[in-house]
Order: C-alpha cells, then structure tokens, then sequence
C-alpha cells in the first residue's frame, strides 16, 4: 500500500516523548487497514455460502470498502489537516470498530456490503491523519526514517499476516471474527491514541470539496454496479445502460468541479503531467488485475483444489513475501536503472505471471501451476510499486505533494474496485455460457471462469506496460528520494 502524506505539516518545537508509545499505536491501525483487504478475501468463500451471497454480488465485500476508502481518502486528508489528526484518527478508530462490528454481526449481505462501505470510509479518515500525525510526531531525520521504516514494513508484511490469521479465524471460528477481531483492536487503540498521541493540525482556513468527492464517489459507485448489473441482466439492458451513462455523467461532472473549483479535491495539474499521470494509470491498472486475482484464485484454492481457508493463506504467503524481496531490491535498482525501466520489466514479468495463471485447470496442482505464477508475479509487482510512488512525486510543487502521494493509493484502490466488479461479471458470464453448452461440467465451468478473467487481467497489465513504456520519460537523475516513495503491496 502506499504511503499518503499531507501537506503543510507543522512539527512541534520539542521531540515527544511519547512518540515510540505514538508509533506503536499508529502502527496498530496502519495494520488493521492493510489486514482487512487481505483478511476478507479468505473469509470470502465462507460468507458468501453463510448469507447465499450470488455469484454477481460477492465482489461488493471487496469493493464496497475500496470504493469507499479510494474515493474518500482524499477528502480525509483534508478533514484531518483542519479539523485535528489526532481528533479525526480516533475518531476513524472507533468508526472503524463500529462498522467492523457491524460488518461481523451482518444477518444478511446487504448490512454486511453497507458495513464494509462504512468501513472503507472510516479507514480513508484514519490512513492520512496517521501518516501526518507520524511525520509531525517525528521531526528528527534518523529517528523519522525509522518511525517510516516500521510503518512501511507493516504495509507490506500486514497482507501476509492477514491471510494466514484470515485462515485461523475462518477455520477454527467463523469467517465473522475476520471482522470482529478489529473491534478491541481499534477501541484499545483509540483510548492509548487519545493518552500518548499529541494533537497537530494545519493552519488556515478549512476548505473542502464536497461536491468533488461526492461526484466521484457517485460516479465510481455507478460504474461498478453497472458492472455488476452486466452480469445479471446483459451488457445492454435499460439498468446497465442507465447505470454506466449516469456514471459517465457524473465523472465528467466531477473534472468539470475541479477545474472550476478554487481548493479542487484533485487539482488536474497533478495528473496532466506526463510523468506522474503514467505511474497514476499504471497504478489504476495494476489495481485492477491484482485485486482480482487474489479474487478468483482465493476461490480456486478453496473451491477446485478443496484447500482449508488457513492452507488458502499460507498458499498465498510466497506471493507477499515476493514482493517485499523484491521492493527492497527495487529500492537499490531505483537510481542506477530509473523508473521506466524498472517498472517496465516489472509489468512484463506480472503479465507473465498472469498468463500462467491462464493454464489452470481443475486438476492443476499448486507446486507445478499456482507457485510459479505467484513468484513471478510478485517478483514484477516489488519492482513496479517503489518507481511508481516515487515516479508519482517527480516535479510536482510542495502545496501539491501530498495529493500527488495519496493518489498513488487511490487509484490503486479504485482500480482494484472496478477491476474486481468487471473481472468478476466476466469470471460469472463465462462460466454461465460454458455451463449451458456443457451440461454437468460445474467444476471444469467455475475454473473456465477463473481463467477467462484471468485473461483479461493480462491483457489489464500488458496496457499497463504499453502505458509505462510511452508515457514515463523520467530519467534516474529524476527519481524523488521521498518518504512517500515507500511502497508495500
């Protein structure tokens, strides 16, 4: 995950000193926020049986809390800067604890896609405050670059733990702790905040885009369930129609309010650049496949192959181990080969590893077909998200830097949004053909489904590629040695 940060940061005249008891709570809920996307994608399987999830619905677990955190972590930067870090961060804490309650409570899919929403919203207010309220906490070089090391080592190894105690708590509880077990964390959390973290905020008048974020969000929430609509009613039925044209309408709307807008949620002059709006897209792009991968293959672990939900995670663990192997690789090759390079061989090396995916078939092992596709695509994934973040901060002005750093987040979740609702449509579409044309063959059409969206993932990063090798000029002399350039999966 990347790394928001926020602009015009105040530090305070004197070192905390209660900023290590602050770290350990910021890192507290930097790692509940990367625990819960990969920590649901276990329990995924389980919840759909347990409230008769359709096949066409199950990718709202996933994309409700993207949609809601991508479209509204920037906003929640800015809610943070004025209102009070600290205040906003507790605040995003006992939010998150109630709407995980919630979400684990859930008697049907409807409370449970609304509390993830609610989940989402709260973690896009909790994600920024806790960076800034980091950066204001540690004013010391050395001490602050430890303080990111930890936070960044969260973000990457907070998936791997997610999917293995996403497989403990759905094998030996229920697939509801999965959300559960965040309630005393982010209460505990809030109350040692409210003790050991020191309130900062920003100076000025507040200004927010609400009618940006609010078209936005709109927006993306109409393309994803006109996505999602595709599948159960066509391409071209009056509802998905009507959802996609309203969702066209309303993205449009929302570049039209910020180029008119005097404090824009996204000023246009930070994607325009040649540079910055390539690693934005590719960003998008790489959201998208990945997201849906680990979709599709949670299901072909624990549907086609019978794995357990804890020997789904650890089937999962070389993939996070890979790339953050491969990131801190990344971050030595950075300045001798550049950014486009690097990104470029990483790309080319994820679309590979997607294509093996592709081969899957329902007597396919993991050793022989699951393993190297996992290592390949991790591999190429470290070496395209430390260029990408840091490609994302090259030229742009201070006053534009944190945007330009939680961007990088964004669109990485809105992409993972809308990638899992298309791939998802197109997973049940396909499986439904092959299912009419070839009665009785359910297990053989479920994974046909599998690999139809994995192909289409591949096809995702190969534009990715193609995107990078013709947008992204930046030479090595050009790469932004940032603390946002930390970047996990």
């Amino acid at each position: 995950m990347s790394l928001p940060q926020l602009e015009q940061v105040d530090a305070p005249a004197a070192p905390d000193s209660k900023r290590w008891l602050a770290l350990v709570v910021i890192a507290i809920s930097q790692l509940m926020i990367v625990l819960d996307a990969s920590i649901v994608n276990i329990a995924l399987p389980s919840a759909q049986r347990a409230l008769h999830i359709s096949n066409a619905d199950r990718q709202w677990v996933v994309t409700a809390y993207t949609l809601a955190f991508g479209g509204l972590l920037l906003l929640g930067g800015r809610i943070s800067d004025y209102l009070g870090r600290k205040r906003v961060f507790v605040v995003g804490l006992i939010g998150f604890a109630a709407s995980s309650a919630l979400g684990g409570l859930a008697p049907n899919s409807a409370l449970l896609f609304g509390a993830r929403a609610l989940q989402g919203a709260f973690a896009a207010l909790m994600a920024p405050a806790a960076l800034s309220l980091l950066t204001v906490t540690f004013t010391e070089p050395r001490e602050r670059a430890r303080a990111f090391g930890v936070y960044g080592g969260i973000a990457g190894g907070g998936a791997a733990i997610g999917l293995v105690l996403g497989g403990l708590l759905t094998q030996y509880a229920s697939w509801r702790w999965c959300l559960l077990v965040n309630v005393p964390v982010a209460l505990g959390a809030a109350f040692a905040a409210t003790r050991v973290v020191r309130e900062s905020r920003a100076e000025g008048r507040a200004h927010y885009d609400v009618p940006g974020a609010v078209t936005v969000t709109l927006g993306l929430v109409a393309l994803v369930y006109g996505f999602t609509k595709a599948e159960t009613d066509g391409w071209a039925s009056s509802t998905t129609i009507a959802l996609l044209a309203a969702a066209i309408i309303l993205l449009a709307s929302f570049v039209l309010i910020e180029v008119r807008s005097s404090h824009p949620l996204l000023p246009l002059r930070v994607v325009l650049d040649r540079n910055r709006g390539g690693s934005f897209l590719a960003s998008l792009l790489v959201g998208s496949a990945l997201f849906g991968m680990f979709l599709f293959l949670t299901y072909y672990l624990q549907g086609t192959l019978h794995y357990s939900a804890l020997k789904s995670g650890f089937a999962f663990l070389p993939f996070s181990l890979g790339i953050i192997v491969s990131a801190g690789l990344a971050s030595s090759l950075l300045p001798r080969f550049g950014p486009r390079n690097l990104m470029a061989a990483g790309l080319a090396m994820a679309t590979l590893g997607m294509v093996w995916f592709t081969q899957l078939a329902v007597e396919s092992s993991y050793a022989i077909h699951v393993l190297p596709a996992e290592i390949i695509m991790s591999v190429g994934m470290g070496l395209v998200f430390v260029p990408l973040s840091s490609t994302a901060l090259i030229g742009v002005a201070d006053h534009d830097a944190g945007v330009a750093s939680a961007l990088v987040n964004t669109t990485q979740q809105v992409g993972g949004s809308l990638g899992t609702a298309l791939l998802n449509t197109i997973a049940a579409s396909a499986t439904a053909s092959y299912l009419v044309a070839h009665r009785g063959a359910t297990a053989i059409g479920l994974v046909h489904g599998y690999t139809t969206a994995f192909v289409f993932s591949a096809v995702i990063l190969a534009v990715g590629l193609a995107s990078t090798l013709l947008l992204i000029r930046a030479g090595r002399d050009e790469v932004v040695d940032s603390e946002a350039a930390l970047v996990m999966a």
